[in-house]
């Protein structure tokens, strides 16, 4: 194999190990096993030069956060890395009449997705990004705890069980205290997402901390060519159901992409439809050309993205006017 040559690595990653596949010149699988750890990482190096292999465009699936670690380090090694829907994968595999599922199996059929379709290369987000998002999630978590156990209060009746939860509902609420303060702290130590977050806010319906999430959740704005390219991120493309003359289905949200990024638009998507005049019309013309609802706060949803694009990348803040058709 020459040296020279980008060769396709399917990885399947789980929380302790992951599976590679490498594909060679003759389109033969070169299989291996290590274990999700710093060492493994380097076996996995080791391994690649043994192969006779100087870089590799290396695949996985966006599943969870298990293979973050590895994707950093392989780009930092200088090979190309893309963090790919699982889906896309899946519907390549029935594609190819696929059957056996297994973890080698999953990660030689990555790799011919990988060399077939050539996903978009992903680029790691800068550090101060990738930490509030970290931050950011973590408060999501400690919320949906909270909920949690206010639940269980209300519908708890024994004394004592009462207390114990209240003492946990405490302890949480003195852990968000403490993880705003963090947000705040990490925010004003770095002026870019500071400008960031004053343009977002700028936004009808847009809070602090619906800001902070978009920030984490999208990463450099400069990665996304277009609006398009990040509602299609966020999974706010329309999708059409259509099939001859027969079959018209109604138009839905792929929701294909971040699901934290749509959650988070959900109810600025709302306010802005109550007290955004230009939208309100928007859903006027929506609901009068048939659409329903949900198709309609969708649709707001879809036209908040771009916003947030448009914002970002020209560093203007939001103008309401600018969502008023222009007549020809």
């Amino acid at each position: 194999m020459s040296a020279s040559a980008i060769v396709a690595l399917g990885i399947d990653i789980s929380k302790g190990s992951f599976d590679v596949a490498l594909l060679n010149a003759n389109n033969r699988v070169k299989r291996a096993k290590f274990d999700n750890t710093a060492a493994g990482f380097e076996q996995l190096s080791e391994w690649l030069t043994s192969q006779d292999v100087e870089q590799v465009h290396a695949c996985l699936e966006a599943t969870n956060t298990y293979g973050h670690a590895l994707a950093r380090y392989l780009h930092h090694q200088g090979h190309q890395v893309s963090i790919v829907n699982p889906a896309r994968i899946k519907g390549y595999g029935k594609s190819q009449l696929s059957r056996t599922k297994n973890d080698a199996a999953d990660a030689a059929l990555i790799a011919r997705f990988c060399r077939d379709l050539k996903p978009t290369l992903w680029h790691p987000a800068p550090d101060e990004v990738a930490t509030l998002q970290r931050l950011t999630r973590r408060l999501e978590a400690l919320e949906q705890m909270m909920t949690q156990e206010k639940n269980r209060r209300d519908l708890c009746e024994d004394d004592e069980l009462k207390a114990d939860i209240d003492a946990h509902i405490e302890f949480l609420e003195a852990q968000e205290t403490s993880l705003k303060k963090r947000l705040q702290q990490h925010i004003q130590a770095h002026d870019r997402l500071a400008e960031q977050q004053a343009l977002l806010e700028s936004i009808t319906g847009i809070g602090t901390q619906t800001a902070l999430t978009v920030l984490g959740e999208i990463g450099s704005i400069e990665v996304f060519g277009s609006a398009r390219q990040l509602a299609a991120f966020a999974g706010l493309t329309p999708q059409e159901f259509q099939s001859g003359s027969s079959i018209h289905g109604k138009t839905r949200l792929c929701k294909i992409g971040n699901a934290r990024l749509r959650k988070a638009l959900y109810f600025p998507a709302l306010v802005m439809i109550r007290y955004c005049p230009e939208i309100q019309a928007f859903r006027q013309r929506l609901l009068a050309a048939g659409k329903q609802k949900m198709q309609v706060v969708g649709a707001v949803m879809h036209k908040l993205i771009r916003i947030i694009y448009g914002v970002l990348s020209s560093g203007e803040k939001f103008d309401a006017a600018k969502l008023v058709p222009q007549n020809t």
